[in-house]
């Protein structure tokens, strides 16, 4: 039951987030030919209301879990993002087009609070480690793939096309990872109502841990949001190439991650976090400050290397601080700080890069890492010692 219930969720985190990177990467496109997109501040807009979106409906979603089985959650899920990505593609004005990846985002909110409480459930302890990371992979091997197709297919055909076969791709996924867990009841009786005292219970729990989220969510999101335009617009990389670059920074990130049971019972999750906040911020900064594309683009690979230790890590050191019961509760907090702080950062990364340049972010996002490094070098004893 246990492999069966990785193996699904692993292919439901896959595709959830291949959805979306898809549409950010036509961003690009749609700018360079000023068809819906006109300013960077409309891209800007666009992630920050979704991400707005996905942070209040992933607190529904955990309500929900209380009362419906993960497998139906999944399937709504997967249908819901299958269909929009179809459906966006009819879209000929902003407004529209807004409206439709609002409802992406919507679906893009079940995986995150439920699919990684149910993976910390069902392998407790030391095996949480290797868990979180082949999840955590999976999910980062979806994005590599849709960087590099979407990004080929855009330049190649049109921006609908990338879209259409991300629809089809990822109902066949979705099905497959319905279907391995359809015999299977995961719904537990120490599911308990969600009412404020235990959420107020669980923040407490995992507050010395909320800033590494903080830097997570802004990182994922100004650079899947950002980075496309930065190396198509600034160093006129074609998009199919600006699709692979973007691949292997999260390539760079899926081997870290694939690798970080081993890393963390080599060196420990704290000293591979730290390694991960000085590691990507210097990179950060190189990134920001890059004059050629070569640097821009090992500025980028070496910093999804560095990033993408942090995730695995921190939801490893909350979910074996979390008691069982409020566990998705606070995969949900933590996903939702994501949210909120990428949908900040990326307002405000929209209006930077009108007004200093699309390199402005990274700069902003170095200068936030470092400040977050020192915070957790000064909080050793109570970071590790925050456990159940």
């Amino acid at each position: 039951m246990k492999k069966r219930v990785l193996f699904s969720a692993c292919l439901f985190h896959f595709l959830n987030d291949a959805a979306t990177v898809t549409i950010p990467m036509v961003f690009p496109l749609l700018y360079s030919q000023q068809l819906i997109i006109y300013k960077y501040s409309h891209i800007g807009i666009l992630s920050h209301i979704g991400l707005l979106v996905t942070f209040t409906f992933q607190i529904i979603i955990v309500i929900l879990s209380d009362k419906y089985e993960y497998k139906y959650l999944l399937l709504l899920s997967y249908v819901g993002i299958c269909i929009s990505l179809f459906l966006i593609t009819f879209t000929s004005v902003f407004s529209a087009f807004l409206a439709v990846y609002l409802v992406l985002r919507v679906f893009n909110s079940f995986y995150h609070p439920i699919g990684v409480a149910w993976i910390s459930r069902t392998h407790p302890g030391k095996r949480v480690d290797s868990a979180m990371g082949i999840q955590s992979g999976s999910g980062n091997l979806g994005v590599f793939i849709a960087f590099i197709s979407v990004g080929y297919l855009a330049q190649n055909f049109n921006w609908t096309l990338p879209l259409i076969v991300w629809a089809v791709v990822g109902f066949l996924l979705g099905t497959v990872s319905f279907l391995s867990i359809r015999g299977i009841k995961i719904k537990s009786e120490e599911f308990h109502k969600s009412d404020l005292s235990s959420w107020i219970e669980t923040l407490k729990r995992i507050k010395i841990y909320i800033l590494g989220f903080v830097f997570g969510g802004a990182c994922w999101g100004t650079t899947v949001y950002y980075a496309p335009s930065l190396l198509n617009h600034k160093f006129g990389i074609p998009l199919g190439k600006t699709g692979l670059y973007s691949a292997l920074w999260i390539g760079m990130g899926a081997v870290a991650t694939y690798l970080f049971g081993f890393l963390s019972r080599r060196f420990g999750r704290y000293k591979i976090s730290l390694v991960g906040f000085a590691g990507a911020s210097l990179f950060l900064f190189s990134l920001g400050t890059a004059g050629t594309a070569p640097q821009a683009i090992a500025s980028l690979l070496c910093f999804g290397t560095f990033l993408f230790l942090i995730y695995p890590a921190f939801n490893s050191f909350v979910g074996n601080t979390v008691p069982h019961k409020n566990q998705a509760q606070a995969f949900s907090l933590t996903a939702n700080v994501q949210m909120l702080t990428g949908a900040v950062v990326n307002l405000a990364g929209g209006f930077l890069s009108d007004k200093f340049g699309i390199s402005s972010p990274f700069f902003l996002l170095g200068i936030m890492g470092i400040l977050i490094f020192i915070y957790y070098l000064s909080k050793k004893s109570e970071f590790l010692s925050n456990k159940i």
